[in-house]
């Protein structure tokens, strides 16, 4: 067959009326699928990565966005450049199955949330994607064989913060009296500070429908005190950001100044240099939510400190912290009264106290004199 003069497909057909006949079907066939494929491009996995990447980093977390561009990025290096038509059940099961065997079963059902989520995207706004069923949610969920979340204890959050100096105290500190997410103190900047109001603002997106929200907390005595040092210490005094890229940052995305974007090997340093088990940042935010239980504060009260949206959530939170849901259920039926000071206390060492009054703000206001930061 030609087109333009020019040899385009061939193939060959005997003599006779039937043979010419099977000849002019396969060459109007031919011109039929020649001409869709012109008129519809083929979607490759980039431009559907692509395009759904661009949203997500508008509408969610950091830490969401890395999550599912990871996700993503791991399925484009298992398939290739893929044809986004090509992405049936069986090789969504495939690639799934992989994941899962070098990985684990919690992983792999990680990358099938992220991914299934972005084919729905993928169906709902880009043009010649599929319109069939979802084929990673047609892959049923692998068993799980979690670990416990491990904790710190708060004797090891000490000694890591012992062999501290300088902005990785100040942080440190930050994150203990703050029960912030990682992300939320890395976006701080001197403008959500309120020295004269006491008051620091968090922003997070962990809201229905990832709305920005913006938190106010009391600024508790010890993290003032280290705040107000490392204003005056900081290097860069024109940084917006509270806690910035340092000259000596071994960051990849080095940008001195700048705000952190991951700091991913700190802790795990930070942690061998004080001989204890690795955590990370949020592991902290862990410790304080167990603080506030051990402390006697109720559901309602920890809920204030973490920020969630309900209690439901936080009454999830606590349990797979390993807290015992009903002993707080019985201090909140026993009722208030007048308020109550609770110590805290381990080790010989004073936290804080806990004052169990209902109103406002969460209960707890650590001693002043609870530690000498010594900066």
């Amino acid at each position: 067959m030609k087109v333009s003069g020019k040899i385009v497909a061939s193939k060959w057909f005997g003599s006779g009326a039937k043979e010419h006949r099977k000849a002019v079907l396969w060459e109007e066939t031919w011109k039929r699928e020649a001409v869709q494929q012109v008129s519809t491009p083929v979607l490759k996995l980039s431009d559907w990565t692509l395009a759904y990447l661009e949203d997500v980093q508008v509408r969610f977390s950091d830490s969401t966005f890395d999550e599912k561009r990871t996700a993503m990025t791991r399925l484009i290096k298992a398939l290739g450049d893929l044809d986004v038509t090509k992405i049936t059940p069986g090789v969504a099961l495939g690639f799934l199955s992989g994941q899962c065997k070098a990985r684990s079963g919690y992983s792999a059902n990680r990358d099938r949330k992220n991914l299934a989520a972005g084919w729905t995207w993928g169906r709902k706004f880009m043009d010649g994607f599929p319109k069939t069923g979802n084929p990673f949610l047609d892959v049923d969920r692998f068993p799980e064989e979690r670990n416990p979340r491990h904790v710190p204890t708060e004797e090891e959050f000490w000694k890591v913060l012992e062999k501290t100096e300088g902005q990785d105290r100040v942080m440190l500190m930050a994150y203990l009296y703050t029960a912030a997410r990682r992300d939320e103190l890395f976006r701080l900047t001197w403008a959500d500070v309120d020295f004269k109001a006491n008051v620091l603002l968090l922003r997070t997106r962990k809201t229905r429908g990832s709305s920005w929200r913006v938190d106010p907390l009391p600024i508790l005595p010890e993290l003032r005190q280290a705040l107000v040092w490392w204003w005056d210490a900081r290097p860069y005094k024109s940084a917006e950001y509270v806690f910035t890229c340092l000259d000596d940052s071994p960051s990849p995305n080095h940008n001195p100044g700048g705000r952190f974007l991951y700091r991913q090997h700190v802790m795990r340093k930070l942690c061998k240099r004080a001989e204890v088990r690795p955590f990370g940042f949020h592991s902290i935010r862990h410790l304080r939510a167990v603080m506030l239980y051990k402390g006697g504060a109720l559901v309602h009260e920890i809920q204030k400190w973490l920020r969630h949206e309900s209690a439901s959530t936080t009454e999830r939170y606590l349990k797979s912290l390993g807290c015992d849901l009903d002993r707080l259920q019985e201090a909140a039926t026993r009722g208030r009264g007048q308020a109550k000071v609770i110590p805290f206390a381990q080790n010989g060492r004073a936290l804080g106290i806990v004052t169990s009054e209902g109103s406002g703000y969460p209960p707890v206001y650590p001693l002043a004199e609870t530690m000498a930061t010594g900066l």
